[in-house]
């Protein structure tokens, strides 16, 4: 007896993300571990005051940390593995419903703020 299973892609459902995350992951560790706050007294200085809003800068470094992490040889890559793994997601703080930040950002914030 063939078994057919009604799809639901387009179901809206309600989810958490930390509990997709199992506790021994490696991200999981490194969030119990370390206070990313610090890093926006580092970066302050390089911002303006006035302007459009810029992505948070713990987010650029956290996707920073999982291309070196997971070894991805480029930011591409590692936006694209972001936008689908839940533990990535949930480690740089962004729902499901939330865009990742364009690959082409990281370039922008080379050049522009720490040449």
């Amino acid at each position: 007896m063939i078994t057919k299973t009604n799809q639901k892609a387009h179901e809206m459902s309600m989810i958490i993300l930390e509990t997709f995350v199992p506790e021994n992951h490696l991200l999981r560790k490194i969030e119990q571990s370390i206070d990313f706050r610090f890093i926006y007294d580092l970066v302050e200085p390089l911002y303006s005051k006035i302007g459009r809003p810029s992505i948070d800068p713990i987010i650029l470094f956290k996707l920073l940390l999982i291309n070196h992490l997971y070894g991805y040889n480029s930011m591409r890559r590692t936006i694209e593995e972001t936008k689908v793994n839940l533990a990535y997601r949930w480690f740089v703080g962004l729902s499901v419903e939330e865009s990742v930040p364009h690959f082409s950002d990281f370039s922008k914030n080379y050049t522009r703020k720490f040449s």
